[in-house]
């Protein structure tokens, strides 16, 4: 009855989004657009600067550093976008033979370890921006600040979270049955309320 139209809950096309699952996916977009930037700019400069070493003994001041710096916000914005659009790798030997409804509560329940993971990444991040800014540490090559790139990763955590808690909320509302009509057909508009009665109140308790 309540297995829907949903025949893999992997498959987020067949999972309604709503208001605030479209903003989310917006935001992670976006995040991955400036990430993807992010990692072009850097992988040029590593050819100009490999180039440029051979040919003529010039290199890019400071190109390590720039990488490892630049690389470590470019992936961090990836992740909200890969998780919105579960794009994670998985291993799913054992669980493809199970039903879809313990399927979609071991990814409920994945993706919310997904978000509390981030969540303490996110404040520790914070964290240690914070106290490299109080030390004042700079880089070795550029005399960069460090706590620039290292507070440039915790939007991307930020948004990681409540992605992760999206998802999570929506998994688990395939055991709901008020999402379907007597008949056993799936309501648009009770789908997309209840889907954002459970973001909300999954929201709430990570607050808690």
């Amino acid at each position: 009855m309540l297995e829907l139209e949903l025949k893999n809950t992997g498959d987020h096309e067949k999972q309604p989004r709503g208001p605030l699952g479209g903003l989310l996916l917006a935001a992670s977009e976006a995040f991955a657009m400036a990430g993807g930037i992010i990692a072009i700019a850097l992988v040029v400069m590593s050819i100009v600067s490999i180039v440029g070493r051979k040919l003529f003994a010039v290199v890019v001041p400071g190109d390590l550093e720039l990488m490892q710096m630049g690389m470590a916000v470019a992936i961090a914005a990836f992740l909200p976008y890969c998780q919105m659009n579960d794009g994670h790798v998985r291993v799913d030997l054992f669980t493809n033979k199970l039903s879809v409804r313990t399927r979609a509560l071991l990814e409920s329940f994945a993706a919310f370890l997904l978000a509390f993971s981030a969540a303490l990444i996110a404040w520790r991040t914070y964290v240690g921006a914070v106290s490299s800014y109080e030390s004042g540490e700079t880089s070795l090559m550029l005399g960069w600040p460090i706590w620039y790139s290292v507070a440039a990763i915790v939007p991307s955590f930020v948004l990681l979270v409540l992605t992760g808690l999206y998802v999570a909320a929506r998994k688990f509302s395939v055991f709901k049955p008020c999402w379907t009509r007597r008949a056993g057909t799936p309501s648009a508009a009770g789908r997309a309320r209840h889907e954002g009665d459970l973001v909300a109140h999954s929201m709430k308790g990570s607050k808690s």
